[in-house]
């Protein structure tokens, strides 16, 4: 089967993949926008996670090619199961996103309520009774889920191996990503979660296609093409980069950070997620996140949609009717700089009632040069020039640009009722 995608051309799929994507499951995501409220300052950003997710399947295809070249299993059987994995986990690593994307993510239910069997218990003990995520639902809809069985009725694994690639938080059923004493693991999920993903990869030049942007145009081709795979003393492979690359790599961090600024907290889209978590705080709120996988299937965005249009209260007939409140301050800057105690105080004391958000961007969550961070395997960078195959070590220390942008990036704005918009940017002065 072959599907014609706008970025990546002709996606090609084997009859077991189709079985997959067909499931109702990966399906549903064609009706969840892959930018959420981006539609309304972008117009052309319609584009779904359906769309999103048969790009990243057709990057991680693409992606092991690159890596593998030079071939570590000496067995086709093992590379080919290998292979299949992690283009299924990159088909489904969205399958949890609610409607509307992560606009709505704060009104999910506690991850305790989901009882995702899959997860080591000493991994997630910690936010059992924190809000879960979409992440949390993708693991569920591929370990107890009606799709389930479908991937272990089309594929040498089953869908714990293939959320173990999602999660670094799930275990392994078995010695699966074991081949001839290598660990196969870490490699495979930094394909699908890492500084340098497919996930990214797709989203980043997709989501710059279609609303009109251009900082994510980066250059796809030569990122793949240099990488390659870094076998450790303690046997794990580890997803390495050329030498010759590592600009490209900082350029595409910085795209991601400029689309983060420039696109994804674009204050019209802010301000609607805003009202939307009016809504669900108020007392007119009726909707819940079902914690039972199977009842999840129905969620999209036009779900929500009518659900909105029937909610009746104030925050949720904005929203349908594209009334937002008015912006009226905006600051960038470092924390101590987009402070907005004082002015909500001055509002407060006038009367208006207003809105708050604020939204931070940060070059990466994965690396922060000393700082806490998130406990993720490095990516190498090795020098493949004519007669060397050095290793450098790790990638944060063969580039200057964690360093050059340790500082988070702040955004802080105030909206109010376009009625008192006038009167508020006079008391705020």
């Amino acid at each position: 089967m072959e599907v014609r995608d706008p970025i990546h051309g002709a996606i090609v799929l084997e009859a077991a993949e189709v079985a997959v994507v067909d499931h109702p499951f990966v399906q549903r995501l064609r009706g969840i926008k892959q930018m959420g409220f981006s539609e309304l300052p972008f117009p052309g950003a319609v584009h779904t996670r359906y769309a999103h997710s048969l790009g990243a399947m057709e990057l991680a295809g693409r992606a092991f090619d690159n890596v593998f070249r030079t071939d570590p299993f000496g067995d086709p059987v093992a590379r080919r199961r290998f292979r299949d994995v992690v283009r299924i986990a990159a088909l489904c690593h969205d399958l949890g996103h609610a409607p509307f994307s992560h606009c709505t993510e704060f009104a999910m239910p506690p991850l305790e309520a989901l009882d995702v069997r899959a997860y080591s218990p000493a991994a997630v003990a910690h936010r059992l009774r924190h809000t879960a995520s979409h992440e949390d639902y993708t693991v569920a809809v591929l370990t107890q889920s009606s799709l389930t069985p479908v991937i272990e009725a089309n594929f040498p694994f089953g869908g714990q191996h293939v959320a173990a690639l999602v999660s670094r938080e799930v275990e392994p059923p078995d010695d699966f990503f074991q081949h001839q004493g290598r660990d196969f693991r870490r490699i495979l999920s930094q394909l699908i979660s890492s500084e340098l993903d497919i996930d990214r990869l797709d989203y980043l030049v997709r989501d710059s296609y279609f609303s009109g942007a251009r900082y994510g145009e980066i250059d796809l081709n030569w990122l793949l093409s240099n990488l390659g795979w870094h076998l450790g003393a303690d046997g794990n492979v580890s997803l390495m980069l050329d030498q010759r690359a590592v600009y490209a790599f900082d350029d595409f961090l910085i795209s991601r950070y400029h689309m983060f600024m420039s696109v994804y907290f674009h204050h019209k889209s802010v301000v609607y997620e805003e009202m939307l978590k009016r809504h669900f705080a108020g007392p007119s709120r009726s909707w819940q996140f079902p914690a039972h996988v199977e009842a999840y299937l129905p969620l999209d965005d036009v779900a929500m949609h009518s659900y909105l249009r029937a909610a009746g209260c104030d925050w949720a007939r904005r929203i349908v009717e594209r009334r937002p409140y008015r912006r009226v301050l905006e600051r960038h800057g470092h924390a101590s700089e987009v402070d907005l105690t004082a002015d909500r105080a001055r509002l407060d004391a006038a009367g208006i009632d207003h809105l708050a958000a604020g939204s931070t961007g940060k070059l990466s969550r994965y690396s922060a040069m000393g700082k806490k961070r998130e406990a993720a395997p490095p990516i190498w960078v090795v020098d493949r020039s004519p007669g060397s195959r050095k290793p450098l070590g790790p990638l944060e220390n063969a580039t200057a640009i964690f360093a050059r942008y340790q500082e988070a990036r702040h955004i802080t704005r105030l909206y109010v009722h376009e009625d008192h918009a006038e009167e508020a940017r006079k008391v705020l002065g």
